[in-house]
C-alpha cells in the first residue's frame, strides 16, 4: 500500500540510508497501521550544495535535510495519526541527522483508492473484494 520516496541531503551513504529505511518503515506499521509486506521505500541523495532552503544551500548553513512523501489510500487515517506521522518522522529523523534542518518536508498523499495500487489491482477492487 504505501509508497515512499525519501531524499536525503548529502552523499550517499549505504548505513544511513538502511537506518533511514527501517525507521520510516517502523513508524509507517506502528503509527498508520500498514502492514511491512506491502511498503516500498525508495531513498535518493541530493548533495548539500544542490539543495536550497531560503536562498542558500545546506553546503553555505551546515545542514542536512530530508524530504519525505508517502502515498496512503485516502480515508484509511485519521488526522490525528497522520499529524503524528510527522511528528514522529522527523523526530526520528532529526536523531540520525544532529544537523537537520527544521525546514524538512513530510508529506502525506491521500490517494483515492480508486486511483492508487499495487499488483496491476486498485485499493477500491482490494476493498470491495474483501466486502468490508
Amino acid at each position: 500500500m504505501p509508497h515512499i520516496v525519501v531524499h536525503l541531503s548529502g552523499q550517499p551513504d549505504a548505513a544511513l540510508t538502511h537506518t533511514t529505511v527501517n525507521t520510516v518503515a517502523e513508524l509507517t506499521q506502528s503509527v498508520l497501521g500498514k502492514a511491512l509486506p506491502v511498503i516500498a521505500v525508495t531513498v535518493q541523495y541530493i548533495a548539500a550544495d544542490s539543495w536550497f532552503i531560503g536562498g542558500k544551500s545546506l553546503a553555505e548553513l551546515g545542514k542536512s535535510a530530508f524530504h519525505l512523501d508517502i502515498s496512503i489510500t485516502d480515508e484509511t487515517n485519521t488526522k490525528s495519526e497522520k499529524a503524528r506521522y510527522l511528528r514522529e518522522v522527523h523526530a526520528a529523523m532529526a536523531a540520525l541527522r544532529p544537523d537537520l534542518h527544521e525546514v524538512s518536508y513530510i508529506h502525506v498523499i491521500d490517494a483515492r483508492g480508486a486511483a492508487y495500487g499495487y499488483g496491476g489491482k486498485t485499493q477500491e477492487y482490494r476493498h470491495q473484494q474483501a466486502g468490508v
